[in-house]
């Protein structure tokens, strides 16, 4: 079988998988968030935090509880990392440096899970279980509850009140992420990941010297990093360490686990605003970016210029043989277009014009399907957006889902689509301007600075791949992608829980003859135009700078 039809045969049976998920997952999540009983296991927490679960919130006091749950996180997160030295199973590693401990706590809360340390040299048992596993289910709850508040924002009217966040935070976690990941963790027992608590091993001989490996809660904290599209390794190879992706099948199934809730969120969308045909409208604008970035991905990974590539089947330099070119660019793709980070293959070694895909698919900002949650708010966001251009088109006061788009609307939309462009690019700049920063670059040229832009990109879009080559554990770089990855995160959230507010205060408009029909082709169309051009317009000249230099003169 030739690679490039293997590789094709993966995408059509990833999308199989996908598509069957679709609808129990979907459903279960509608019922889940509109619900008003509690498990018993639910109520035991309420009481223990202190949470009435029943209290209806308005937007300042939802987004009160995202931020003070996130600031006792990053701090809980910190002191885990500085006392390390002091804990059991800390398997003989020192408490982390300050730098380092901050930028991988705001790392692990913000859904970004980017990693400037060597995971089995840094963490212990407790740190990389109680703390960063952790995370990895908390962060990802918060991130659907954020969307879930802005669905009830169109869905509702004459209120300004969103749910719980605190029974929503609950939910997410206990009902929906919890039993999926116990069941993904036991595939990959079953498949070879590792899980244990074994200590640190000597392992064979290899030119008078010997490769030390420490076992781990692998697989359990692997299922959460793909399921809650995290990203964080046990390893510092990530998904190409075979203790954590150890086959072709489990390489295959952990792009299922990254795609599957971010897609079946379009429906749970649909159900709780009650038209499935709106939820099919935004999941077929997400799904056309993703077949399109991935065919474009694998194209150019798979283009012969030279006997090498034509002996290899294509660009396998950074890329894990077990996988080969076709699950290396799924992958890829996954993983850049939604806020995941995970990498089975070195984004820095894939064609110029490769690398340039990856960094686009973080700039578009994550949205298809994005994360856990945050994919779903970002493209109702771009919706907003591409209903306000289609009623400037037309000069009419543009609606969406039965809610007026004016003045307070779309300054919140437009706010949030600036927030994030002006952290990478200023950061960015930054750290090309000053003298020191460039020293950490492997690199010269416009790989280089693809190195320093793919780092702040990944940083302020809540990803948390590395594009490698590019040496991020100083102060610097941990200091500033630490401030990134904060703001990137919860600066959006703010305007999206204010624009959920603005709605759900609003009353029905009724559809009339002139009312754009959003759940049609066309608006997908418009959709997917705004998205690439907005993008565009944003970061082409330093695009142009980076891959797309290097492309050109390869």
């Amino acid at each position: 079988m030739s690679p490039v039809l293997a590789g094709v045969l993966q995408l059509l049976a990833l999308i199989e998988a996908l598509a069957l998920a679709y609808r129990p997952l979907g459903d279960h999540m509608a019922r889940v968030y509109s619900s008003d009983k509690h498990l018993r296991v639910e109520k035991w927490i309420y009481k223990g935090i202190g949470a009435n679960p029943d209290a209806e919130m308005r937007w300042p006091a939802y987004l009160r509880g995202v931020l003070a749950f996130s600031a006792v996180s990053v701090l809980f997160l910190y002191l885990l990392q500085r006392l390390q030295g002091h804990l059991p199973g800390s398997l003989g590693f020192a408490a982390i440096d300050p730098d380092q401990a901050f930028n991988t706590a705001a790392s692990f809360v913000s859904n970004t899970n980017w990693q400037s340390y060597y995971g089995e040299q840094a963490m212990g048992h407790v740190v990389q279980t109680g703390g960063l596993a952790v995370q990895n289910f908390l962060s990802a709850s918060v991130g659907i509850a954020v969307a879930v508040a802005l669905v009830r924002g169109f869905a509702r009217s004459r209120t300004g009140e969103l749910g719980n966040f605190w029974a929503d935070l609950v939910r997410g976690t206990v009902r929906i992420l919890l039993p999926i990941a116990v069941i993904a963790a036991i595939v990959l027992v079953a498949c070879g990941a590792l899980q244990n608590f074994s200590g640190i091993h000597a392992v064979g001989q290899f030119f008078g010297g010997s490769q030390q490996w420490n076992g781990g809660a692998v697989a359990s904290q692997e299922a959460i990093k793909e399921l809650g599209t995290n990203g964080g390794g046990y390893f510092n190879a990530n998904s190409a360490h075979p203790f954590e992706n150890p086959t072709p099948f489990t390489n295959l199934f952990e792009i299922f686990l990254i795609l599957l809730i971010p897609f079946a969120l379009t429906r749970t969308f649909g159900r709780m605003v009650g038209s499935l045909r709106q939820g099919y409208a935004i999941l077929a604008t997400m799904v056309t970016i993703w077949i399109g970035f991935t065919a474009l991905m694998m194209w150019t990974e798979f283009a012969h210029h030279g006997p090498a590539f034509d002996i290899a089947g294509g660009a396998m330099e950074g890329k894990e043989t077990r996988f080969g070119v076709g699950g290396s660019s799924i992958f890829a793709v996954a993983t850049t277009l939604t806020s995941t980070g995970a990498v089975d293959s070195f984004h820095s070694s894939f064609t110029g014009l490769g690398g340039g895909i990856t960094l686009l698919g973080m700039q578009l900002g994550e949205i298809a399907p994005g994360g856990t949650g945050s994919g779903l708010y970002g493209m109702l966001i771009m919706a907003v957006i591409a209903v306000f251009i289609a009623g400037l088109m037309v000069g009419r006061t543009p609606e969406y889902l039965g809610k007026k788009i004016g003045t307070r609307e779309i300054k919140f939309a437009a706010i949030y689509i600036l927030v994030t462009p002006a952290l990478v690019l200023v950061f960015t700049a930054a750290a090309m301007a000053l003298p020191t920063p460039g020293n950490s670059m492997t690199n010269s040229g416009a790989h280089g600075f693809s190195e320093i832009l793919y780092a702040y990109t990944s940083g302020a879009n809540n990803n948390g791949s590395a594009f490698a080559g590019l040496n991020a554990d100083t102060q610097w770089f941990n200091s500033t992608i630490g401030l990134a990855m904060l703001l990137g995160r919860f600066l959006p959230m703010v305007f999206v829980l204010a624009l959920a507010g603005s709605l759900a205060e609003q009353k029905p408009v009724p559809a009339t003859a002139g009312t754009l029909r959003t759940e049609k082709p066309l608006f997908t169309g418009l959709l997917v135009g705004a998205i690439l051009i907005i993008t565009g317009l944003t970061y082409f000249p330093a695009l142009a700078l980076g891959p797309l230099a290097e492309g050109l003169a390869s």
